[in-house]
């Protein structure tokens, strides 16, 4: 079996050994790769284990932390900031099964390599599936709130045609970015994930001394929903799982890839509850506010602090948008090189080894969501879709684990306890949603199934 585990063959200029084939191949057995032509132009290894950390910090702080710091105070009240504790600390169970999961793969593809290489093409390609489904909806969820916030400081961007300019702009630029090469996205992410941060850490450390036990006992709910609370929070929390995809485009995934995730996993659980924790303890009724961040920023320095507070929102979300354009192409990238979505989806431009086709492809299917929905919308079956992936990458680590091949460069203690944890709050979570939702899940798992079959006998 050829191993997935093993660094790629590289030739003189650091190139992986993933590349285009000339054609797709008739599906292989589950537990093996695809032997690849060699001759076309492959995926460079340029991202290096802080760029990736980067990748994934930027991944997650998207459009959540801005817009859903209310929601969770409306629905939990005080005990809001021990409501992120709490799902950080669950999905932080996840993030770890991805963690060992992701160390055993040099190949892109993330949660669908890994669904694929344990339980076969058919089980892969639905995680594919879905994996692109809910990051297609945290795009629209991320564009719908980087208007809201464009809107304070330009109106005009605010109306039916500002929103659409501002919108098609934003991904055009983003899908530029990411077309002229690795490098330079890897680069552009780095910048927007240090000056996302800069704001947020400015309302911690002027935040804190202003805590106020008046204000944070105000915000007392009669009947918290815990349950809703989290389910917005894996919103919040997830991106990470997209994050891992590029790692033929990553020096050495086998190694980075587990403590890339840990640290990142460990900066965003701090920033989100010391973000909770100041927007109760210092925005009266924040469970009313559309733009918590900005207005707790209002509240602890003025009017300059709203300013602050609507251009970090602004740079947030279209340092998410780089990201974004920078893993999910890659999804679609490797479900084409595997056969399973057309071949053109698996070309990489001659000049700029980026896989074009599928990023510009990518970019027109989540402008085509951003414009046909609502943040609230988005974001609500975007986690949905993803408690699936979440539970799969679980259940892979198990399955893998009994296999042992290929063996995983990161190695973690009670794994198999905290993949069955990991699954369990997964499909708990789904088991809450009303019957709507979970038809909409289901329709869009059939809609895979139909579109796997068309290509399949196509």
């Amino acid at each position: 079996m050829s191993s997935v585990g093993s660094e790629g063959s590289r030739g003189s200029e650091g190139f992986c050994s993933l590349s285009e084939p000339t054609e797709p191949k008739p599906a292989e057995p589950y537990g093996t790769v695809l032997d690849l032509d060699q001759t076309r132009p492959s995926l460079i290894r340029v991202m290096g284990r802080v760029s990736l950390t980067a990748a994934i910090v930027n991944g997650v702080i998207g459009s959540g932390i801005f817009g859903l710091p209310s929601a969770v105070a409306a629905l939990t009240g005080t005990w809001s900031p021990l409501a992120v504790l709490v799902a950080g600390a669950c999905v932080f169970l996840v993030l770890l099964c991805f963690a060992e999961v992701g160390s055993r793969f040099d190949q892109a593809g993330g949660p669908y390599l890994y669904a694929r290489e344990a339980f076969g093409p058919i089980a892969g390609f639905q995680v594919g599936w879905l994996l692109l489904v809910s990051r297609l909806l945290a795009c629209a969820a991320a564009l719908n709130i980087l208007i809201v916030y464009v809107g304070v400081l330009a109106p005009p961007m605010a109306t039916p045609t500002g929103r659409v300019i501002t919108m098609t702009a934003a991904m055009a630029i983003a899908t530029a970015i990411n077309v002229t090469g690795i490098r330079i996205a890897a680069w552009t992410t780095n910048v927007f994930t240090v000056a996302k941060l800069l704001p947020l850490v400015l309302l911690i450390v002027v935040g804190l001394p202003q805590l106020s036990a008046r204000v944070l006992a105000s915000q007392i709910v009669a009947d918290p929903e815990w349950r809703e609370a989290v389910l917005l929070l894996v919103f919040a929390y997830g991106g990470f799982e997209s994050m891992v995809i590029a790692a033929s485009e990553t020096r050495d995934p086998r190694k980075d890839t587990g403590p890339a995730l840990i640290a990142a996993g460990i900066i965003v659980t701090v920033i989100y509850c010391l973000l909770q924790l100041i927007i109760v303890g210092v925005l009266p009724e924040a469970g009313r506010s559309m733009t918590p961040v900005a207005s707790a920023l209002r509240e602890v320095l003025g009017g300059v602090g709203a300013t602050i507070g609507t251009a970090a929102v602004i740079v947030s979300v279209y340092g998410w948008l780089t990201g974004f354009t920078l893993m999910m192409p890659r999804v679609l990238y490797s479900m084409a090189t595997h056969g399973e979505l057309p071949s053109m989806l698996g070309r990489v431009h001659p000049n700029f080894r980026t896989p074009h086709v599928a990023i510009v492809t990518n970019a027109i299917l989540a402008l085509a969501m951003g414009l046909y929905s609502s943040f609230a919308q988005a974001a609500t079956f975007a986690a949905i879709a993803r408690l699936t992936v979440f539970a799969s990458t679980c259940a892979a680590l198990l399955a893998l684990k009994r296999r042992g091949d290929p063996a995983p460069a990161f190695r973690l203690p009670g794994s198999t306890a905290i993949a069955i944890a990991g699954a369990a709050f997964s499909v708990w979570l789904l088991a809450t949603r009303s019957s709507t939702e979970l038809w909409v899940l289901l329709a869009v798992i059939a809609a895979g199934v139909l579109l796997r079959g068309v290509k399949r006998s196509g």
